[in-house]
């Protein structure tokens, strides 16, 4: 079992930075692969970016470029630096973890993004 909680969401102006991160407790050694989701207003939850056990990353066309996912092992933390931020960046943003390779397994609690114009 593999708990995690998102934090550092806020208000931001665009063109501005914010950094989420994802504290996971439990059975982490467990976890295969970490990843951030966002959900905006009457659309979708989609997937942000990626971070595998290995360390490889991956991230959605829109974000390229300007965030970065990391994973501080020591601290049993996943971070989502945001840098350049747009108005439709606005979402919440949720954590989420793969544990055995199969899919997700467990999903935080979510933090909200907003970005001004």
């Amino acid at each position: 079992q593999v708990q995690l909680v998102e934090s550092g969401g806020g208000l931001v102006q665009a063109g501005g930075s914010l950094r989420l991160s994802c504290a996971a407790s439990g059975n982490i050694f467990s976890i295969n692969a970490m990843y951030w989701y966002r959900q905006a207003p009457g659309k979708q939850r989609e997937l942000v970016a990626a971070i595998i056990s290995g360390g490889s990353t991956n991230y959605a066309d829109s974000v390229k470029g300007r965030f970065t996912i990391s994973r501080d092992n020591a601290k049993n933390t996943m971070y989502l630096q945001m840098n350049s931020l747009k108005p439709e960046d606005t979402a919440v943003y949720y954590c989420a973890a793969d544990l055995y390779g199969s899919g997700i397994d467990c999903w935080g609690q979510g933090t909200q993004v907003t970005v001004s114009s």
